[in-house]
Parts: structure tokens; C-alpha cells; sequence
């Protein structure tokens, strides 16, 4: 998510940039989520850092996240969901929702809060492409593989025609593509590498983008402007998807397709099952109406395992 100005600080939200290198999926930003809290950073290419807002992405979801949740319509998918707020929020609303990361541990704590969650990149095969009501990216997720106008044409994919995106953007009109790392202040290297210093991290691609310029890249790409506003400083804008917005072709690599080193690997559910055989790519009126603790009867995913976790309805950390 792209970095945005928060309360006067530069804050950014968890996306799913690479599964193929140190990133999101490991540490720090893993033991940062069991926290519960930072100090969380990017570290830019240049040396300069963006403090990562930790502590509410593991909190409830606050009045400016409702503001946009209140917006959705339909089925709902998160993409890089994080330790899963609004998923059990919506969920709580009675939307059917699921949220998607790279990293095992946000996916894991948004189980425990008794959302649905899966274990993906936005660029994988998604259960429901083409059926989605809503398409989030909140928490400045547009900066997602660092290339805005794919990652538009990649959520029209996932919409239904008509279908709602609701991002959120940088207060500042800016459209910046950059290489960031992940850095916890200390100059500590992912666990298990034997080395130390930020150095040691993968740089991988990441953009900061503010409503101008997503409005530039919308209009290019036939998306129609629903709203703006603005929610304890924080920028929304919400997107409609036209008919003819989505190219099924299957994008080339690079600034055409999939970001540089974006992994196809396939991870295991807390059930043991891949998680395409866990969560079927039937209708997306298989995602559950979730409820804290349980699943709403009637509803029910192809493996319930997938979406009910020991301890749902528990906000406390992992």
C-alpha cells in the first residue's frame, strides 16, 4: 500500500509486492503483526524512511476505514488485507468478504479474528475473477508491484462489470514509482540469514500515488469517477468499473504484466490443503457471511477449515 501522510506522519499499509524475496511475507514485518506494533519502516532506495502504521492495522477498523466500508457493495475483496480489520469488519456487517496477503502471518491473524483470508498475490489466481462487487485497496495499497496502471487493469479483471474499487491515495498530488526494503530502525536482517544491517533486505517496487494521478490513470483506463472525500486525513476515491475496462489477455512480465519476481509458488492453508483446492474457484457467493467465532449457516466455503480458526472471533494478537 502506498505510504501515505497520516496525523502529520508518512504511514503505508501492508500490500503483496513479491513473494519471491525478503519482503512482506517474512520478517520484520511478521513479528511487527505479533506485536502488535512497530517501529516498521520502507526504507527508499535513497536512504530515506516511511514509518509504517503498525499499531492500526492491528487495531479495530477506525471511522475513517468505516467511511469506506460503508461504501461497499456485493461481495467484497481485500487485497493486501494485513492482519485483517476490515475483512472481520465487514464480516460483522454481513458482507461476504475475503482478504488476500503474501504474508502467513497477517493471513493467520485475520483467521483468528473470523475473517477469510488467503494466502496470495493479486497477480495469482483469485477465487471469483470477474465477480467481485468491491475491490479494496486501502491503506495506500495502489502502490502495490509499483505500477498503478497494471494493477487498475489487474482489479478490473477481478470486478464484475459495474463493480466498485475504493482506494485510498497520498494527501500530496504526487505519482512516484520507487524501491523500497523493509527496515525495523534497528538495521536487523530477516530471521534466519545469518547477516545483519537494512542492506541485507530485498528491495522491491512500490509507488506512492495521490487522487490526481489516479484520476489521470482511471480516465486512461475507462474507469468512472463515483466519490471523493476525506477521513481523518485520510484520501478516498471510489472507481466504477465500465464493461469494456478489463483486458482478459493475460499480461506480459514487467511493466506489462506481473512485477519483477512476483512469485507463482503455492503455499499450504492451516487445513494442510493447497490453498486453489481449499478454496475452490466456484462463485463468489461461496465466501462466507461471517460473523466473529463462527459461520453464518447455510454459508459455507468447499473446506470451512479455510475461513473458521480455533479462537475467531478473538481480536487479540497472534
Amino acid at each position: 500500500m502506498t505510504p501515505v501522510p497520516h496525523r502529520s506522519r508518512l504511514v503505508t499499509s501492508p500490500p503483496s509486492p513479491d513473494r519471491g524475496t525478503t519482503s512482506w511475507g517474512t520478517d520484520p514485518y511478521a513479528d511487527a503483526l505479533r506485536n502488535g506494533h512497530g517501529p516498521l519502516f520502507l526504507r527508499r532506495s535513497d536512504g530515506r524512511l516511511l514509518p509504517l502504521d503498525v499499531e492500526r492495522w492491528c487495531a479495530n477498523a477506525d471511522a475513517a476505514d468505516l467511511s469506506a466500508l460503508g461504501r461497499c457493495e456485493g461481495p467484497v475483496l481485500d487485497i493486501g488485507c494485513g492482519p485483517g480489520r476490515l475483512v472481520a469488519e465487514l464480516a460483522v456487517r454481513g458482507h461476504r468478504a475475503l482478504g488476500i496477503d503474501i504474508s502467513e502471518t497477517a493471513v493467520a491473524h485475520t483467521l483468528r479474528l473470523g475473517g477469510a483470508a488467503l494466502h496470495r498475490s493479486v497477480f495469482d489466481p483469485l477465487p471469483g475473477e470477474g465477480r467481485w462487487g468491491t475491490v479494496l485497496l486501502l491503506d495506500g495499497n495502489i502502490g502495490i508491484g509499483g505500477n498503478p496502471p497494471l494493477l487498475l487493469r489487474r482489479t478490473a479483471n477481478l470486478l464484475a462489470p459495474g463493480g466498485l474499487l475504493i482506494a485510498e491515495t497520498t494527501p500530496q498530488d504526487i505519482d512516484e514509482r520507487l524501491q523500497v526494503r523493509l527496515d525495523d530502525g534497528r538495521g536487523t536482517a530477516p530471521a534466519g540469514t545469518g547477516a545483519s544491517g537494512p542492506a541485507t533486505a530485498s528491495l522491491f517496487p512500490w509507488a506512492r500515488l495521490g487522487t490526481p494521478a489516479l484520476l489521470r490513470y482511471a480516465q486512461a483506463y475507462r474507469w468512472q469517477p463515483v466519490d471523493q472525500w476525506e477521513a481523518d486525513g485520510r484520501p478516498f476515491v471510489s472507481l466504477r468499473r465500465e464493461p469494456d475496462t478489463a483486458h482478459r489477455a493475460t499480461p506480459e512480465p514487467g511493466r506489462g504484466g506481473k512485477p519483477p519476481g512476483e512469485g507463482r509458488a503455492t503455499t499450504r492453508c492451516r487445513a494442510g490443503k493447497r490453498e486453489g483446492e481449499a478454496f475452490s474457484e466456484t462463485s463468489v457467493t461461496h465466501v462466507p457471511k461471517l460473523c466473529p467465532g463462527r459461520l453464518s449457516a447455510g454459508r459455507t466455503t468447499p473446506d470451512e477449515s479455510l475461513t473458521s480458526h480455533p479462537g475467531a472471533g478473538s481480536r487479540s494478537k497472534i
